[in-house]
């Protein structure tokens, strides 16, 4: 099987499945480190503990960027 192939039958996949692909791919490239990965998980579950609880209020992703790009063009 040669790339072209392995491409077709994979963007024939559900996407569940092409979702796990990719990851792997992914993950092959760029080799996780417990270390690091664990203190990310530890802050990405205290974040989303804030805004579960309230104690935080979440930004909308298009106001986000929209003061991103005023900074850019001051």
């Amino acid at each position: 099987m040669n790339t072209k192939e392995l491409i077709n039958d994979a963007v024939s996949l559900p996407v569940e499945e092409r979702v796990l692909v990719v990851d792997s791919l992914l993950r092959s490239l760029n080799k996780p480190e417990s270390d690091i990965d664990k203190k990310w998980a530890v802050v990405a579950k205290q974040r989303l503990a804030d805004l579960r609880s309230g104690s935080v209020q979440s930004i909308p992703g298009k106001e986000v960027f929209d003061r991103v790009w005023n900074r850019f063009e001051e």
